[in-house]
């Protein structure tokens, strides 16, 4: 069981301080997914630069 699933499982049982954990925990997983986004855009953008000087 995933951090995530526990902790969800522990809001639903009515534990108040479980969303203060699951915060932290969705913000990085944001982050990284942010990240990898923002890499492929910058690649995709540096080949289409690449193809344009090509042509």
């Amino acid at each position: 069981m995933s951090d995530v699933t526990r902790i969800l499982e522990s809001i639903e049982q009515g534990d108040s301080k479980a969303a203060d954990q699951l915060l932290p925990l969705v913000y990085e997983e944001l982050r990284k997914l942010a990240a990898s986004k923002m890499v492929n855009e910058a690649a995709g953008r540096f080949a289409r630069r690449f193809v344009a000087i090509l042509a």
